[in-house]
């Protein structure tokens, strides 16, 4: 037998909630407890906290173990444009979660089911609630396919504008040639080695980096190279 699913935001999360309560503390809003004094809901604010922390863990975890050629530079950036607003409730609006929260009558009026705080607020909430209810292996089995979609978007964003991007750009357009890389040395054991390369124009040293791997060590000579060349020509 298939796992039963007693509300519809569990089977998009495919996550049956063993404490429902979780749930549905996540799905409300202050402005319903506000509105309804006999309630014994308590809103969402207290989770959202908590699956904001959780969030911010998970993708970092993510990006440092799924992706070893990115820099801290782009780990933090990516990590910041995941888990900002709006993104949130980009996601939050693909799953419908708007349309099972519980608003006062207000906010419900005023538009409050597709407002993108409310929207991420409930994303967070729900991420806190899930870790509550069943852990962060489990978080990170519900809420990386959801976030995924968002995160190859901004693969592909920083990949047009990472620093061996905008060197070969920039190179191609003056000299009308191509950068090349070079590995200069690889030092330490098999496994923490650490890489240094250089990168040439016209057989011209522009720039070095080190790394961990040969792509990282290559994008820090890019960088080296692009703030070399914007001094020489500003």
């Amino acid at each position: 037998m298939g796992v039963a699913f007693t509300h519809p935001i569990e089977q998009v999360l495919h996550h049956a909630f063993r404490d429902p309560a979780l749930l549905q503390q996540a799905l409300t809003h202050s402005s319903y407890v506000n509105e309804n004094r006999d309630s014994v809901l308590t809103d969402n604010e207290r989770l959202e906290y908590l699956g904001d922390a959780v969030l911010d863990f998970m993708v970092a975890e993510w990006l440092f173990k799924q992706y070893p050629d990115l820099t801290e530079g782009q780990m933090t950036n990516l990590r910041a444009r995941l888990v900002r607003e709006d993104t949130l409730a980009r996601v939050a609006q693909r799953i419908h979660l708007g349309e099972h929260l519980l608003l006062g009558k207000g906010e419900a009026e005023s538009g409050g089911r597709a407002r993108p705080h409310n929207l991420c607020a409930a994303f967070e909430a729900l991420v806190g609630a899930v870790y509550l209810d069943a852990g962060l292996d489990v978080v990170r089995m519900v809420f990386k396919p959801l976030l995924q979609p968002e995160l190859d978007q901004a693969l592909r964003d920083e990949s047009a504008r990472d620093p061996k991007s905008l060197l070969q750009e920039w190179v191609q357009g003056r000299y009308h040639v191509t950068p090349a890389y070079e590995t200069v040395s690889e030092e330490g054991p098999d496994h923490a080695k650490t890489f240094t390369v250089q990168v040439l124009v016209n057989n011209r040293v522009l720039g070095i980096g080190t790394g961990a791997s040969k792509q990282a060590a290559a994008q820090q000579a890019a960088a080296a190279a692009l703030q070399r060349l914007q001094a020489e020509h500003p």
